[in-house]
């Protein structure tokens, strides 16, 4: 079984979301001793943004746009490494009440006609149903159900519908926030994500 792991916030040790995804992927590693993990740090190793040039290969247009090959390199990578994976574990911090720009590079290389979703006559049909995509999020603020800023929250509302668009209904979400709302309340919030982590299904 192969897992990729998608980390993007920008602190570094300092981040509650790869605080939180690390602790995912070791409980995933612990109840599968067999598992394949493979890394991608958005912040790291950033991703262009989006152009006519960068289109992964497997993109339809892709070979009537022009550019050269290395361009299109990372994002059809960073496509594959989706596609092979069977289980997805992203850290994803909001900024500015939505995803990390390093992520929306990433979505937008796996997001790709005939390869996660298809049009037919009945619509789109997502293609990527069979994988298990767990996301630990992190907000400075509290965003939830009910919160006062919750109409603000375009992070894990964006995130649903993308992969709810390419087939993957049934994320598991792990949420810590108001993690900027004092020392003592970070604190609780990162320690009911951690023990959320923990109590993951093992697969």
């Amino acid at each position: 079984m192969k897992l990729l792991h998608i980390d993007t916030s920008i602190l570094g040790a300092n981040s509650v979301s790869r605080q939180i995804a690390g602790a995912v992927v070791d409980r995933l590693r612990q109840a599968n001793p067999g598992l394949e993990v493979s890394t991608h740090d958005l912040a790291a190793e950033p991703l262009a943004h989006l152009s006519l040039s960068n289109l992964p290969s497997d993109h339809p247009i892709a070979a009537s746009m022009g550019g050269a090959q290395d361009e299109r390199a990372a994002s059809q990578s960073a496509l594959d490494a989706f596609l092979a994976a069977d289980v997805v574990v992203i850290g994803a911090p909001m900024y500015n009440f939505t995803i990390p720009s390093q992520l929306k590079a990433w979505i937008d290389c796996i997001l790709i006609p005939g390869k996660t979703f298809q049009y037919g006559p009945e619509g789109v049909k997502g293609l990527a149903g069979g994988k298990r995509v767990i996301i630990a999020i992190s907000r400075g603020g509290l965003y939830g159900p009910g919160a006062p800023a919750a109409a603000a929250e375009h992070l894990e509302t964006y995130l649903r519908t993308v992969f709810g668009f390419i087939g993957v209904a049934d994320l598991e979400i792990i949420v810590a926030e108001g993690i900027q709302m004092g020392p003592e309340h970070r604190s609780k919030a990162v320690e009911a994500a951690l023990r959320a982590a923990t109590e993951l299904r093992a697969a």
